[in-house]
């Protein structure tokens, strides 16, 4: 049997580890570059694909974290879920080879509900837990299909209903699950997503800097930045219409791998290749690069209206002075006051954007130290890392 006084967390629903990019992938990536607490052993499901998977070298060790390798199958938007679940069936089988006493297995997202029932009866025989951390309206993004959307909510209802605790990152997301499963009584806990206020190692003339910046025509405090993932739900089509529809002299750039159906569908609602101010400057997964970008930038914009605490968005505000954001609650949140609001009505962002033209220097700067204390205050990954860590630790009762 293994130590008793050491507390097996096994981590289910993130590509793996060190991460590349990814908000599931970071947030282990921190959890286990922060762990402070030596009686907690990590274990953490890493994918890879078909052709690179090798059975005999899939286990591996990052910091003080065990990882264990599994192949991400190519069978559409299946793959996740077959990770997912054999990752999970994996751990329940490790665990009780062991006989590790008390292990918890935290899944990350909803997507494995129609067989967590029975994941959850083995995992009780163990004598563990299951943990959930449910995301954030999964089945509400326009990506997804009807049927597909129609899994993910059923998926959810399933996950809630059998898990031990349910994590969430955003108390929006909280409140609504306590109240759309009330007849489950779940039992929630709220743990955000972390950021870091530590400024880019970079120089204003970093060479790659210069030469990202020369590529795409853009200068210190010349551009609106926007990153995160190319949906629907994250209003690029507002945030377009409205830029158009503004006076301002400088560009808006979006960091994001935008291709496919959604992109040339922009392009005809909005024509905003006719505009020069409008830049799709793909993706930047130098994280250091990346920050700069956001340093660099008169102010970011934040469209998304789907999901809990967004990483983007705590990355944003530890980095950008000025930040307009949708006004939702998951952004209202974490943001509070330190930034600027606009809703989805015609007119409402141009009219932000126009109030931001106007910004003094010091104004700018005000809303920058707002929205750093914000991050140092309640989102920094030193204070979620201590807080899983004593969540972890309940059961061993130290």
């Amino acid at each position: 049997m293994e130590n008793t006084n050491i507390q097996h967390v096994f981590i289910i629903g993130c590509k793996g580890i060190p991460a590349a990019y990814g908000g599931f992938e970071t947030f282990v990536d921190k959890l286990t570059a922060y762990q402070s607490e030596l009686h907690i052993r990590y274990h953490v499901a890493c994918a890879t694909e078909p052709e690179d998977y090798d059975e005999e070298n899939r286990h591996f060790k990052c910091r003080r974290a065990f990882c264990t390798v599994f192949p991400w199958r190519r069978i559409g938007a299946a793959r996740a879920v077959a990770y997912d679940v054999e990752a999970l069936g994996y751990y329940i089988q490790y665990a009780k080879k062991k006989k590790i006493p008390h292990p918890v297995f935290y899944i990350l997202a909803c997507r494995i509900g129609p067989w967590i029932g029975s994941f959850s009866k083995e995992i009780h025989k163990l004598g563990g837990y299951l943990y959930v951390n449910p995301d954030g309206h999964e089945f509400l993004r326009a990506k997804w299909n009807a049927p597909v959307r129609r899994y993910w909510k059923q998926s959810e209802k399933l996950m809630v209903k059998h898990a031990d605790l349910l994590i969430c990152d955003s108390r929006h997301i909280r409140s609504y699950i306590r109240s759309e499963y009330q007849s489950y009584h779940p039992d929630t806990e709220f743990i955000a997503y972390g950021a870091d206020v530590i400024p880019s190692p970079l120089s204003d003339n970093d060479e790659k800097l210069v030469k990202w910046c020369q590529e795409k025509e853009i200068k210190k405090g010349g551009y609106y930045l926007s990153v995160g993932r190319f949906v629907p739900e994250n209003n690029y089509e507002t945030m377009i219409r409205e830029f158009m529809r503004s006076k301002t002299e400088k560009k808006l750039v979006f960091v994001t791998d935008a291709k496919g159906a959604f992109y040339e569908k922009l392009k005809a609602q909005t024509d905003f290749e006719s505009d020069p101010r409008i830049c799709f400057a793909g993706t930047v997964y130098d994280q250091e690069l990346l920050k700069k970008l956001r340093e660099n930038a008169y102010a970011s914009l934040h469209g998304h209206e789907v999901g809990g605490t967004n990483p983007s968005l705590l990355e944003a505000l530890a980095s950008t002075s000025l930040n307009l954001l949708l006004d939702v609650g998951f952004n209202k949140e974490v943001a509070q006051e330190s930034a600027l609001y606009w809703t989805k009505e015609p007119g409402s962002l141009s009219s932000v954007i126009q109030k931001a033209e106007e910004t003094t220097k010091e104004q700018s700067i005000e809303y920058g130290k707002k929205a750093k204390s914000r991050i140092e205050k309640y989102y920094s990954w030193e204070r979620i890392t201590s807080d899983y860590e004593t969540l972890f630790r309940k059961s061993l009762n130290i």
